[in-house]
């Protein structure tokens, strides 16, 4: 059970470490939306990258944190019926559902795999004057979709050990 309680805390500080890496990546939208900005107000001189630029950087935040806010709880979800169940009844539902989870998320590594492969393969970029290279953020996808998965294996398992001990957090 220690070996166990010990995988389940390291997949939660991966994901921790990831979330906090990446949070960083906000900065940079930041500095070129606060560039942009001036650029394009005070110096009637818009920029050409800086959208693509923020929409690359914030796709590969928004894919990276997902594993972190699965862990927190952070996801939307119907609390009209869920809210009101016993601490058993909620994961006797996280475990009937997780086969769609676990089906959904396998489906995002696989055709991530594919996507990324494809623009490695052709050094993939955008198609606008600016052109920035496409694989590394391509790439995001099946990584972020693999936290997500470990995250998820995480929660299945402490959702079988509440529903064994009908008590929470014991993982």
């Amino acid at each position: 059970m220690k070996k166990l309680k010990k995988v389940l805390s390291f997949i939660d500080r991966i994901n921790e470490w990831t979330a906090k890496a990446t949070s960083w990546s906000i900065w940079i939208i930041i500095v070129a939306t606060t560039y942009e900005v001036v650029m394009r107000y005070l110096f009637q001189n818009p920029t050409t990258w800086s959208f693509e630029l923020n929409y690359l950087v914030f796709g590969a935040y928004f894919m990276l944190i997902g594993a972190y806010t699965h862990a927190r709880k952070g996801h939307v979800s119907v609390d009209i019926l869920y809210g009101r169940l016993s601490t058993r009844a909620k994961a006797i539902a996280d475990v009937v559902t997780f086969p769609v989870f676990f089906l959904f998320v396998g489906v995002m590594i696989y055709k991530g795999l594919g996507f990324a492969q494809d623009a490695w393969s052709f050094r993939e970029t955008l198609s606008s004057a600016w052109a920035p290279p496409v694989y590394p953020f391509k790439t995001v996808i099946p990584v972020a979709a693999f936290l997500l998965f470990l995250q998820g294996a995480a929660k299945f398992i402490r959702d079988l050990h509440t529903l064994a001990t009908g008590k929470e957090g014991g993982l």
